[in-house]
């Protein structure tokens, strides 16, 4: 099985949820990406191409359980543009949230 070959784990609009982050204001979640299980760079990949596919302003949750993953996300923003929300642990996972700019 070949890195791209995986089933692909990107929950569309009806997965679509609130959260309210550390600021304060509650963001609708668009799409969650589900990367557990998966290391780098493929967390990077799924996210990348999620946030090609949203629209400006909107949201996506990346979950991810590398600790490599998680710190990579962020910084890659940027170049993506997009921006980095926050990381939220959760008990088996962290929580990426990113809005495209």
């Amino acid at each position: 099985m070949g890195l791209f070959s995986k089933k692909q784990k990107v929950e569309e609009a009806s997965s679509t949820h609130s959260v309210t982050l550390s600021d304060g204001i509650t963001y609708t979640v668009e799409r969650v990406v589900d990367c557990i299980g998966d290391s780098c760079p493929r967390p990077q990949l799924m996210t990348k191409k999620t946030v090609g596919e949203i629209s400006v302003g909107q949201i996506i949750e990346v979950l991810v359980d590398n600790p490599s993953s998680m710190e990579a996300l962020p910084p890659m923003c940027d170049e993506l543009d997009s921006t980095h929300l926050e990381t939220i642990k959760d008990a088996r996972c962290w929580k990426v949230y990113i809005q495209k700019d």
